[in-house]
């Protein structure tokens, strides 16, 4: 179990479930709460843990929101797709950093509070999912949060900043997806260079 932690790294979030091929779940929860109680591993809620990353001003920073989020979906399979304030956030759209991370997943609800973070995973429709792990994606929902009347030319300059010439495409390839008032700013996104 240590050989594998270790490959992965600084800052891996996982579960007793990413050892089931070493032991039985008896067994490896007690080696990882023995790894814990020695500070090799950090219990970051229940069924969770994470290798502790180092940092030489802060010392010890949390775990990564992402990998956490990524860990509590477990491998099922199940698709992530940031929304609300922290897709904003990620988009350079907003500067608040969200006391509540929200995930939409085609998988099960889940609920974790990370220190003083919660991390939400919601369940909901295949439609809505369609976009997941893609830019247009995290655009729909960071437009959505920010609402129709809270979007101008300034979010739509700072989006154009953010976005490749394969986000264009992608952008155009979902605009479908998109409720019609977001489908176009994603076109306009899509086709100003």
């Amino acid at each position: 179990m240590l050989a594998r932690i270790k490959t992965r790294g600084d800052g891996w979030v996982f579960a007793p479930t990413d050892f089931v091929d070493l032991g039985t779940r008896p067994a490896v929860d007690k080696a990882l709460s023995r790894m814990a109680a020695t500070g090799v591993i950090r219990r970051v809620s229940r069924g969770l843990y994470d290798v502790p990353r180092q940092h030489s001003i802060v010392g010890t920073t949390a775990p990564s929101v992402d990998k956490t989020a990524r860990a509590l979906a477990g491998k099922a399979g199940a698709r992530l797709q940031p929304t609300g304030a922290y897709a904003a956030n990620l988009l350079g759209l907003s500067d608040q950093v969200p006391a509540k991370v929200v995930f939409l997943t085609d998988g099960r609800s889940k609920r974790i509070k990370l220190g003083k973070l919660d991390i939400v995973l919601k369940q909901t429709s295949p439609r809505t999912m369609a976009t997941a792990g893609k830019i247009s994606g995290l655009v729909i929902q960071a437009l959505r949060y920010l609402g129709k009347t809270h979007v101008n030319d300034n979010t739509v300059k700072r989006l154009e900043r953010k976005l490749s010439a394969d986000d264009r495409k992608q952008l155009l390839a979902d605009l479908a997806f998109a409720p019609t008032w977001i489908g176009n700013i994603m076109r306009r996104l899509a086709t100003e260079l």
